[in-house]
Parts: structure tokens; sequence; C-alpha cells
């Protein structure tokens, strides 16, 4: 089983978790790993996050309904009374700590079309502000191609890739209507080399991968292709973000957000951050629209939006460390501008675009066009060291400012 897991001050991924493991032996892990000491943890999982019950330390992980790759948040306590006592360490075997950093779970079941709640989370938070996640990206930023133009692990800032497409214009409608084998025309421009796969549907239309820059606004990029026809609303979007935080304090508090409203408002307007898994579910909300994002390394879609009784729905595509979008060709090597992005769920090819963005996303799994950061070998293109996973990546940049990683096998 593998959880990312988001504390206070950082992020990190623990890969191949025995399920039967204990949650406390799983706390010593996190203690390890994120710096907060048992005494003072409190656990949250599930979307929204729910605090787990004070017994539930004694009990094995599996018995919390953890799927892989859920989102546990990590929630420092202000003082030891706030916090009940812990039960002794976990009997869980020895190696269940050791395979937690060497060993990847893989997920190889494909259904075809999931409707999971628990959701893929990017790193939030320079070295002293950023999460692992977040820092670590920035430093293997050569490995998928990209440059960097850093010396200095401060400084880890990947440049925009160059291959990815330029801005489109708004779409006069991106839905396939009820019923219909239609699509309408919009107005996008066409982007060169945008499409990395498809998948064709029985009218002869395919799925299609529609690749945004990246620059870490990916994920709002990749929304505004969907949602608005564009790649160019990224500013735009983050400022609904704020502003749907801003207007709901109560739900987005200190322990749902890992920091103040207010900071969190700020963080995210920030260019340079990434978006995940709350930004998804705000925009599912603003656009009244579900948005199913595919997994491409567990192969999962989770739904955001789901149960909302949203007649539409979305699609985007996830790498590990990047979002794309998904759109509906109007054939194969079809330009952007005959895209459909936005699908109604009553229509008669719904289940149909369903089964074919799962199968486009087994394909990119097959393909390995992932970015598995807990397992992942790199070598150091200025000293030739070879480091293994995040952690020794982060260590290393930490240690001696080098930034250029390429990734081996």
């Amino acid at each position: 089983m593998n959880l990312r897991c988001r504390g206070p001050d950082g992020q990190t991924t623990l890969s191949g978790l025995d399920p039967e493991m204990t949650v406390a032996a799983f706390q010593e892990l996190l203690a390890s790993r994120l710096g907060v000491p048992i005494a003072y943890q409190e656990l949250l999982a599930g979307f929204p996050p729910k605090s787990m019950p004070a017994e539930a330390s004694a009990v094995a992980l599996s018995s919390l309904k953890l799927a892989n790759g859920d989102t546990v948040v990590l929630r420092r306590l202000t003082s030891l009374a706030a916090a009940t006592p812990s039960p002794a360490p976990s009997t869980a075997p020895d190696s269940a700590p050791t395979a937690s950093f060497d060993a990847a779970a893989s997920i190889s079941t494909n259904v075809p079309e999931p409707q999971l709640t628990s959701l893929p989370y990017q790193g939030h938070l320079a070295l002293d502000q950023e999460s692992e996640d977040e820092q670590l990206a920035r430093a293997i930023a050569a490995s998928l191609g990209q440059e960097t133009t850093s010396s200095s692990a401060a400084e880890l800032v990947p440049q925009a890739a160059p291959q990815a497409g330029s801005s489109g214009g708004q779409n006069g409608s991106h839905t396939v209507p009820n019923g219909s084998q239609a699509f309408q025309n919009g107005s996008a421009a066409s982007a060169s080399g945008s499409t990395s796969a498809s998948v064709t549907l029985p009218d002869g239309s395919c799925v299609v991968r529609r690749k945004v820059d990246d620059d870490n606004s990916c994920l709002f990029s990749a929304v505004g292709y969907v949602m608005e026809g564009t790649r160019s609303h990224a500013t735009k979007l983050r400022r609904v973000i704020a502003d749907a935080v801003a207007a709901d304090p109560f739900t987005y508090n200190d322990g749902f957000l890992g920091k103040s409203n207010a900071e969190y408002r700020k963080w995210i307007l920030d260019p340079k951050k990434w978006g995940g898994a709350i930004e998804l579910s705000i925009f599912a909300r603003h656009f009244a629209r579900e948005i199913a994002a595919y997994d491409i390394q567990t192969k999962r879609c989770d739904v955001y939006g789901q149960g909302e009784g949203y007649r539409e729905r979305v699609m985007l595509i996830y790498d590990g460390l990047h979002y794309d979008a998904l759109a509906v060709a109007a054939f194969k090597d079809a330009p952007e501008e005959l895209d459909v992005t936005i699908t109604e769920q009553a229509s008669q090819q719904a289940a149909d675009i369903a089964r074919a963005s799962a199968a486009l996303t087994d394909e990119a799994n097959k393909a390995r066009q992932f970015t598995d950061t807990a397992t992942f070998t790199l070598r150091c293109g200025t000293c030739k060291i070879g480091v293994k996973g995040e952690k020794e990546a982060l260590e290393h940049a930490k240690i001696t400012g080098h930034a250029n990683f390429s990734e081996y096998h």
C-alpha cells in the first residue's frame, strides 16, 4: 500500500506499507519522516479529512479502509495535554518500516469507470518553505527532459516544457449533447504536438491527451482547457480558489488546509505553487461539474464532485508530477478546435468515454509514463552518484546543491 502523508511542514510518500501494520507503527514512520513526535500527532483521513479516533492506534491500517494512494493528514497538536496517549509501539514485523521505503505497491486491476473518493494530491509549500515532494519535483526536472536554471537546491525551479501546446481560445461549447454523437465546434487554437495518445470510440471519435505547460500551474491550465477551452486562465483560476477559500473559513480551516486561511490564499496565488485535491474539489463546485482525474501510476479514477447531482463531467490525467487534459477529438489527429471536453453524464457516449479514458490511462501505465517519486532511481549529472527515491534525492540536493538529475534503470 502506498500512502501520501501531508504534515504541517511538508508532505511525503510512504510506499510498500504492510496493510496489517498497526497505526502506531505507521505513526512512528510519520514521526521520522515529518518530524512530529507521536504524542503530538493527530491523524486525519478521507475527504474532507476527518480525525481518526485515538483508539485506532492499536489497530491495523487495513481496518481504517484506506485505499492505495490515499492522503493522510498529520496535524500537530499544540500540547501534550491535548493528545491522547498512544499505545505501546507496534508489534508489526520488523521488515515493515524497511518495506515502506523500498517497495512500491502495484495496482493491476483495471475497471471501466472507477468511482473513488480518495484523491491524488501534489506537494505544497525555496527549501525552508516547500514540502519534500515539491522540492524533489524541482530537483528532478532534468529527469523529465526539462531544464533547470539554478545551481542551488534552494532555486530548483523547472522551466516550461518546450513541447507544451499554446493557449487556445475559449470554445463555444464542449458538451456532447444528450443522446447524440454530434460534436460542436469551438475556437480553441491547435497546439503542435499536444496529443500524446488516443483511444478510438465506437463512433470514430477519440479520447486524447492534451498537454499543458510544465510550469507549476499545470493543474490550473488543464482545468482551464477542459472547463473553458483555454490554457491561459491559470492566474484567473488561482483567484477562483483563493476567493472560495476566503468565503468559507469554517470548511477551509487550519486543519484542512495545513496553514491558516489567509496564508493559504496568499500561497495559492503564487504561480510557483502546485494545486491538488483541494483545488480540484473547489473547481468541481465552482463549475458545477464532476472532475474525473485519472492517475497513471495506480490507474485510479478519482471523481471530484461525485454525488452532488452534477450532470456534466470533465477529465484530467496525472502522471505523479503533472496534470494534462483529456478531451474527445472528432477523429484521430483532429485539430483542437474540434475538441469536446465536457460530456453529459446521461449521454449515450458517457460510458464509452469513461472506458476509453481508463484504457488510455492503462496504456500510459504499461509504457511507464509516470514518475514514482518513492522508488525511481536517479543519477546526479554533476557528480554521477546514484540515488533512489525521494528521500535520497532530496538529501543529496540539500547537501550538494546539485540540480542536474537524470533517471536511469
